[in-house]
């Protein structure tokens, strides 16, 4: 069954989908020459075996994409998705300039809403889908141009952010928005269609600048949220839904079996009031479970 891991990597994101077929998917990175060697063993260990590994950036500042060429130095990438855009930067670095090759590169596949791939979210004969949807970007937007525009010129990228939703079916579904900024959702919230989600990663690794509009929240209803390792003086905490917060409980797996997740942190200190005890052992640092609430969709 899947298996959702959310690395404590500092002021930085990243992610990867251990799906229930033979697919492997990492979203972003911030690998640093002090955690890359624990992350990229890991990261080999649970991909052995699967054929197809893909990695998908959301969108192009160096909090998520750090390290890219640790990464693809250990483990070629040869399957990376990205939002298209020409970023620049005042300062390259060995990080940018892997991500440009990358990006420019013949193994790119550019993502946008209700974009298809095989085997991203197309079955075939051969194997099915991996329950990834893009929601956005719209690219006939004029707020996601305005934000490409910023983007291409070197001065701001957080707005150019995918929206990634992971689906399993008949069990949880998770949600990523990148560094997307509140007023700019606030903007898009009648172009975007969003569903309930049983866990949502906090934008802007949780910044009151990136506090998901009510609106949102109304639609996407989450059962937990994950706030990433914002400065806590920066942080919004989302009163009245359960919180995750990745400073407290670092590396965070959530395992995915049937209906029911159940969560694993790094930090032995660490417990959840929101989570059932139900004896689990498959990870070292089990904190409880939950079972998912029914989904839908809201026009």
């Amino acid at each position: 069954m899947p298996v959702i891991k959310s690395f404590a990597v500092g002021n930085g994101d990243m992610f990867y989908i251990n799906h229930g077929s033979d697919n492997f998917t990492i979203i972003d990175c911030d690998l640093s020459e002090e955690n890359f060697k624990r992350i990229i063993t890991e990261l080999k260990e649970a991909s052995r075996s699967k054929s197809i590994v893909r990695f998908i950036s959301t969108h192009p500042d160096e909090d998520h994409f750090g390290g890219i060429e640790l990464l693809d130095d250990n483990m070629p990438i040869s399957n990376f998705y990205a939002v298209k855009n020409a970023a620049v930067k005042a300062q390259n670095t060995n990080s940018f300039e892997r991500y440009c090759k990358l990006r420019d590169g013949e193994n790119a596949f550019y993502i946008s809403k209700d974009c298809s791939r095989k085997w991203m979210n197309e079955a075939d004969e051969e194997r099915g889908s991996s329950g990834i949807s893009i929601l956005w970007p719209d690219t006939s937007n004029i707020h996601f141009k305005e934000a490409l525009a910023e983007c291409n010129a070197g001065k701001s990228y957080n707005n150019t952010s995918a929206v990634i939703r992971y689906s399993l079916q008949d069990g949880a579904s998770f949600m990523w928005l990148g560094d997307l900024e509140t007023e700019f959702m606030e903007s898009i919230a009648d172009h975007i269609l969003l569903q309930k989600t049983t866990v949502v990663f906090a934008a802007h690794h949780g910044r009151e600048s990136g506090k998901i509009p009510r609106r949102w929240m109304e639609k996407l209803d989450p059962q937990f949220i994950v706030i990433g390792e914002a400065p806590s003086r920066h942080l919004t905490y989302y009163t009245g839904y359960n919180v995750i917060t990745q400073n407290k409980a670092q590396d965070i797996t959530f395992d995915l079996i049937d209906n029911k997740v159940h969560v694993y942190s790094s930090n032995p200190g660490y417990s959840h009031n929101g989570l059932v005890k139900e004896r689990q052992s498959k990870f070292d640092g089990y904190i409880g479970s939950f079972s998912v609430e029914t989904e839908y969709t809201l026009d």
